[in-house]
């Protein structure tokens, strides 16, 4: 088996998180930053290459900190640009994923830059694609990535019976530790955090929907599209075969100020 890339969504700067870029926020022990600390968890794995997939302000930042090798291993950016003066925000994840198509050509694990997935998930995902010429995900226990209080949305998976292959992936709205029972939804149903084994196959059929998507709303300024969603949409139409892998490991994340003082508080506690 040759490289395996590892392909990160880093574009964006959140408007809740003071217009900081939140990849950089410190939780680790000894001062890591959450980017810091999810190489950490993923390059054991095994991967060959790393992809950051920037935006135009933190595209500087992140050649200035991680250079052209990180540990040994090369470094790539691939920068997710738009129209400011058109639209309002990027087109979106799968936007952000084709975004680097130019610099993957190996099978690669995509994941989101604000989240911490723990070891496991990376060693099961490189180890599929060096099996397997499926692609495959993580499933996480919905009652796992709940929040304590409010309500979040979340892509809950429907598994065919007996296997581990995806039959689809649905986004649930507005789902709490309360409503669990009354939405028909389980604490053990396995849901999306938005970590994906894929091959450059995949990636082109992913990358011909965001170009028909964009001729198709080029005139909405903030509709967007979502990863998740397209690749519901290859597996309902038969054009690629998901696996799925279960995980004990707990899925951490920031996305509001204060995320950080409790991600660090739980790897503290975690070690």
């Amino acid at each position: 088996m040759g490289d395996i890339a590892l392909v990160y969504m880093v574009a964006g700067l959140s408007s809740r998180f003071g217009g900081k870029i939140k990849q950089f926020a410190e939780v680790g022990l000894q001062g890591e930053t959450l980017i810091e600390v999810s190489l950490s968890q993923a390059l054991p794995a095994g991967f060959t290459k790393i992809i950051f997939i920037v935006g135009e302000k933190t595209e500087i930042p992140f050649k200035e900190k991680f250079g052209d090798r990180y540990n040994g291993i090369p470094v790539y950016y691939a920068v997710q640009n738009y129209d400011s003066k058109i639209r309002k925000k990027p087109w979106g994840t799968n936007d952000s994923l084709c975004s680097a198509k130019g610099l993957i050509d190996c099978p690669f694990v995509v994941c989101n830059g604000d989240d911490l997935y723990g070891k496991e998930p990376f060693k099961i995902l490189v180890q599929h694609l060096k099996r397997k010429l499926t692609d495959a995900t993580i499933g996480y226990k919905l009652g796992e990535v709940l929040p304590e209080e409010g309500e979040v949305n979340r892509g809950i998976f429907k598994i065919k019976q007996k296997t581990n292959i995806i039959e689809c992936l649905k986004e649930e709205f507005k789902i709490s530790k309360a409503n669990l029972v009354l939405r028909n939804l389980s604490r053990d149903d396995l849901c999306s955090m938005n970590i994906f084994a894929l091959y450059p196959k995949t990636l082109e059929l992913l990358n011909k929907i965001l170009i028909e998507f964009k001729e198709k709303h080029k005139n909405n300024p903030e509709i967007e599209c979502l990863l998740p969603e397209e690749i519901n949409r290859l597996i309902t139409a038969g054009k690629i075969t998901m696996e799925i892998y279960p995980t004990n490991e707990k899925w951490m994340g920031i996305t509001n100020p204060g995320d950080e003082i409790m991600v660090k508080e739980s790897l503290k506690n975690k070690n």
